[in-house]
């Protein structure tokens, strides 16, 4: 092997050399890196324990005194669990510390063996009645704890919707000779609602209250459309034989009911809860709003084409909504009603007010 081969190839074995000796350096510096940022995060963990503990002692303590001025547990039983809470929580504190403790000493010792992000090997469960909500010490990458239940929730909410025949009640006419065909005019509702027990200690009151967004459809018969003649709207004959004639108003609203009916009381020893579930229930209330917008949709045929026209807002609506509502309930399923006190349109000769029957479910 002459010189300049020598030296070829021993160029060639020391940046082999150095480029691995460079890589397993990066690599080590990477380990060490994620488990002192691991170690980091524990030690950080271990503050947040102690002052979660703290927050559920404080909610504990504040649902025994809550207990104590409904009068259903005498003083002495008050102080008796008052004490069971705070020792059960500093237990907690010690035990749940001992096992991030256990923790940090273990990635120490095998540095990146455990030190992956998605390390689920430490699940620690904390109680297991079913009934009583299940807290988590979760030590991975999400570490999370549920919060033990609150011992009295006296406001729930809902998901609002209906849906149904829609028409319109105009004076001097019933609704055989209403303008509006009956099954083609439809309403819907989609809103939010709260429900709040009124009396302390019993729940056949509740208020319900929210906001809700409808949708009422009139479905225009005998070739008629609207037509507004200089704030005058009336229901005029269309040059041309229509498909369809449709006029829709938008509302958003925030209704307010009086719900009442029989409910179940559930106890268990560190919370209660009325439940409606299977049970009667009736709503009587109103509501109060905005139209947010109104729509007249024309379907023809123009010279053998098709002809779909939507004409959006000019129809005198009244801006301001208001009316009476009430709902028949077994359950979550109702019979809805829902009358509009202000007239459709402002300023007419005949006033016509929108009127809804239908069908409601309160999901929550």
């Amino acid at each position: 092997m002459n010189t300049i081969t020598r030296l070829v190839v021993y160029t060639i074995i020391s940046v082999t050399f150095a480029t691995t000796h460079a890589q397993e350096k990066a690599v080590d510096s990477l380990k060490k890196t994620s488990v002192y940022y691991k170690i980091e995060t524990l030690e950080a963990l271990k503050t947040k324990i102690e002052k979660e503990e703290r927050e559920f002692l404080k909610q504990e303590i504040e649902s025994i005194n809550d207990r104590l001025d409904a009068k259903q547990i005498s003083a002495a039983e008050a102080e008796d669990l008052k004490k069971h809470a705070a020792e059960k929580r500093a237990a907690n504190i010690e035990n749940r510390l001992a096992i991030v403790d256990n923790k940090i000493e273990l990635l120490k010792r095998n540095e990146s063996v455990y030190a992956s992000d998605d390390d689920e090997s430490f699940v620690i469960r904390i109680g297991g009645d079913e009934d009583l909500g299940d807290e988590f010490i979760y030590l991975g990458k999400k570490n999370r704890v549920h919060k033990p239940r609150k011992y009295d929730r006296r406001t729930t909410s809902d998901i609002v919707f209906a849906f149904g025949l829609n028409n319109a009640l105009i004076e001097g006419e019933g609704l055989d000779d209403s303008p509006y065909k009956i099954g083609g005019s439809g309403f819907m509702e989609l809103g939010y609602a709260w429900k709040t027990r009124i009396f302390q200690n019993t729940n056949f009151w509740r208020l319900k209250y929210g906001f809700s967004f409808q949708w009422n459809k009139l479905d225009i018969k005998d070739n008629q459309y609207f037509v507004n003649t200089d704030g005058d709207v009336t229901l005029q004959e269309f040059p041309v034989e229509l498909n369809k004639a449709k006029f829709r108003t938008t509302n958003l609203v925030f209704p307010v009911h009086l719900e009442f009916g029989p409910s179940k009381k559930i106890e268990k020893e560190d919370y209660f809860r009325y439940s409606t579930r299977n049970k009667f229930k009736i709503g009587v209330g109103g509501y109060a709003g905005l139209n947010i917008g109104s729509m007249q949709k024309l379907k023809y045929k123009e010279d053998g084409n098709r002809i779909k026209n939507k004409q959006r807002g000019g129809y005198e609506v009244n801006e301001f909504v208001y009316g009476l509502s009430s709902y028949l309930a077994w359950g979550d399923t109702a019979l809805y009603v829902k009358y509009d006190l202000n007239p459709l349109f402002k300023n007419q000769a005949f006033d016509q007010n929108n009127i809804s029957v239908g069908l409601r479910f309160d999901m929550d």
